[in-house]
């Protein structure tokens, strides 16, 4: 199984990859943590999968991160007498509440969010960004739009407006159902979609009471105005390229791709690149060349993780993709300028203790070869925080509690292993070199880089650093 390299790999479950053998081969090829589209499938799905997904856990004995992608509000316009018309540039055409079957001069647009937040001047996206219209009269239940740009627009087509914060939650009624679902089969992470402000991700962390991480997308220009606000209260993030490229002009996605990764490393919060990374081989068995580049270019970045979204779910080769993903990423990480652009930006450390001894544990292990950072976590902060200094040893994380090991999956570098804690110095270290050996991480003679806080069991309280060797009678 893959464990030596850093940036993990998130892949899709869906109707290509549901059975037992084929969540094996995607595991076997790389994958890292699995995500539910809560947009597809019933409960009934998911619960079978999750349960499959667990089995596959048991029997390889490698934590495996369970992610669900909430829906969000989906904006869309109403039907059509003839299910479709005819927008033509130039023309003036209107927006409203009433129900009743569009035409060549109106339709429904059943969000009363939508109407009272254009002003003139809005634009509206219909049919991701396929048609523009720009909003010249904003009545109490109506708008007038000039059409910008035109095409046909049919029944249920999507709205986006890229221009306005809209006074919506990031939860809808199917999403709460989903949560509590979701909450209850105990999922790892959450997905939180259609996030504009930081009061979105606190309304979710309020539902979710601690029960699951929470991974806000990033898809809505909003988000981008408040992003420090939304990183600092979620546990992590993720670049929604595709649905941001929607709402702002493609040219700019590239940037906002390296700043929001950026920021999530500054706070030490995990960051996905997710949308179209290999999307070729939905129907082709290898990737275009450009979508190699773009894969490794968000490896060079120090994304924590990539995700791989209809390519495993429901495209032609789904195994085929995790292992194109994972040979790029290897030798992303083989290469020898990696290092000079992952340690390009470095996150300043904050004035404790832990941060302190975390940095120090980074350049201890470079100095001295060590084989591998070993972290005792029992909340994940300690792993989390070795994570965030993006060492050049890998991350061996010593986990009490299963759900916090299938957590720490998705963080670059850390490779999490479920053990007892330890009950004193002494017994720390033998845990350590025996966990390294079995992980495959050290060999007899090489070192390893020790950090845990003690008392021991205390979360988020480390404190102490140690150097350990490896010898033979760890073998056994």
């Amino acid at each position: 199984m893959r464990h030596d390299a850093s940036t993990k790999i998130i892949a899709t479950l869906g109707p290509a990859s549901s059975t037992k053998e084929r969540i094996k081969a995607l595991v076997m090829a790389g994958a890292d943590v699995f995500r539910f589209n809560f947009s597809h499938g019933s409960h009934e799905d998911h619960a079978a999968r999750l349960e499959t997904l667990r089995a596959v856990e048991a029997e390889l004995g490698k934590p495996i991160g369970a992610l669900m992608d909430l829906q969000g509000p989906k904006l869309r316009v109403g039907s059509f007498a003839d299910g479709r018309v005819m927008l033509v540039a130039g023309q003036r055409f209107r927006f409203d509440l009433d129900p009743a079957p569009g035409d060549a001069a109106r339709v429904q647009l059943p969000h009363k969010a939508i109407i009272e937040a254009a002003a003139p001047g809005t634009n509206l996206l219909l049919d991701d960004g396929k048609l523009r219209v720009r909003v010249e009269e904003a009545g109490p239940e109506h708008l007038e739009v000039t059409v910008v740009t035109g095409g046909v627009l049919s029944d249920r087509k999507g709205v986006n407006v890229p221009d306005v914060v809209l006074k919506l939650s990031p939860l809808t009624g199917k999403d709460r159902n989903d949560l509590r679902f979701g909450l209850d089969q105990g999922f790892d992470w959450v997905a939180l979609s259609f996030v504009q402000r930081p009061e979105d991700v606190a309304e979710a962390r309020r539902l979710i009471a601690g029960r699951a991480a929470i991974m806000a997308k990033i898809e809505k220009p909003a988000a981008i105005e408040t992003l420090e606000g939304i990183i600092e209260l979620a546990d992590g993030v993720m670049i929604a390229r595709g649905d941001l490229g929607v709402e702002m002009p493609p040219e700019d996605v590239p940037g906002l791709q390296k700043r929001i990764i950026r920021a999530a490393r500054s706070a030490g919060k995990p960051v996905v690149v997710a949308t179209q990374m290999l999307e070729s081989m939905i129907k082709a068995p290898s990737p275009t060349r450009a979508e190699a580049s773009d894969v490794a270019t968000a490896c060079y970045d120090g994304a924590d993780a990539l995700m791989l979204s209809a390519e495993s779910a429901a495209g032609d080769y789904p195994v085929e993709a995790v292992e194109i993903m994972d040979r790029i990423i290897h030798r992303v990480e083989s290469d020898p300028l990696y290092r000079s652009y992952i340690d390009a930006y470095r996150a300043e450390a904050h004035d404790t203790e832990p941060d302190a001894i975390t940095q120090a544990a980074a350049q201890v292990a470079r100095t001295i070869k060590a084989a591998a950072i070993v972290t005792y976590t029992t909340s994940g902060t300690t792993a989390a925080r070795a994570s965030r200094e993006r060492p050049e040893r890998p991350i061996l994380g010593l986990i009490t509690r299963l759900g916090t090991a299938r957590k720490l999956a998705l963080l670059w570098g850390v490779q999490p292993v479920v053990c007892e804690d330890a009950y004193d110095f002494d017994d720390m270290i033998q845990k350590a070199r025996e966990a390294a050996v079995r992980a495959g991480v050290a060999r007899p003679g090489q070192a390893l880089v020790i950090t845990a806080g003690h008392p021991f069991g205390t979360p988020g309280a480390t404190n102490m650093l140690r150097i350990a060797h490896v010898s033979e009678r760890d073998l056994g």
